[in-house]
């Protein structure tokens, strides 16, 4: 019971990496919330961890509408009782080489990615400075915050951007016991990444096996995908780190594909 009493709000929750972590951090004690564009499924996943909705609870949130964050912040610490982590992890993806980029899709992208962390944090630091509990506020980067691929500039340029972000909130989270870490994952076998292999083996000209073998996993050291539990633990240990001593650092969690 790692997260015992404590109270999460996860983004991009209702699917994938979100809900692993949020399942995670219910296991380890924590009242969560579940945010999401998809309601439905948020509702679902919140109903599935605790039918009672004591410790668990869908909120509807798009990450990039300021209003949205600020009321479904608001409805989070009131049902729950507080907010004492976050988790910035909302996300999508769209491939496709730079110059054939739409200026809308760039911006839809770093308006979910960037926008979304920014609208998020503020909300989420502003109650954690008023209470004077600190907290914990974690992104969603990726090895891509490390290094780049193609056909990926939006993601590539956003995932680099949250390490800049987060260290910022670690240098003035500081003083009201604010930690802010980036957890960057290698390929998570993720319905993101599964639309990713067909439209990459296109643009490459290679099979989905190829794009699999020779894209996503040549530079691990086992050939194998990061799994959600991978991600989750590394969440659950970032979440409950007890000091100050770790914070403003970014976690690679990728079967060795990148090493610092």
């Amino acid at each position: 019971m790692r997260l015992k009493n404590r109270v999460a709000l996860v983004t991009g929750a209702a699917s994938g990496i979100g809900r692993a972590i949020a399942g995670a951090f219910h296991r380890e004690g924590a009242k969560v919330a579940i945010a999401d564009l998809d309601s439905g499924r948020a509702n679902a996943v919140a109903q599935a961890l605790d039918a009672s909705g004591k410790t668990a609870m869908a909120v509807a949130m798009d990450v990039a509408d300021e209003a949205a964050v600020e009321t479904g912040t608001a409805a989070v610490i009131a049902r729950l009782g507080g907010l004492d982590i976050l988790v910035s992890n909302a996300g999508i993806q769209i491939v496709a080489p730079l110059v054939e980029f739409t200026l809308a899709d760039w911006r839809k992208m770093l308006a979910i990615h960037l926008d979304g962390a920014f609208l998020t944090t503020r909300a989420a630091m502003r109650h954690m400075q008023t209470t004077g509990r600190g907290g914990a506020i974690l992104y969603m980067g990726s090895v891509h915050s490390k290094t780049a691929s193609k056909l990926k500039a939006p993601y590539v340029t956003a995932k680099h951007g949250l390490l800049g972000l987060a260290r910022t909130v670690a240098k003035e989270g500081a003083a009201h016991g604010i930690r802010a870490n980036v957890i960057c994952p290698g390929f998570v076998l993720t319905p993101l990444v599964e639309k990713q292999i067909p439209e990459q083996a296109k643009e490459l000209a290679i099979s989905e096996e190829e794009v699999v073998k020779s894209v996503m996993l040549k530079d691990t050291v086992d050939g194998e995908f990061t799994t959600l539990a991978d991600v989750a633990e590394a969440a659950v240990f970032l979440a409950g780190f007890e000091s100050a001593a770790l914070t403003g650092q970014s976690l690679i969690v990728s079967h060795g594909w990148h090493m610092e």
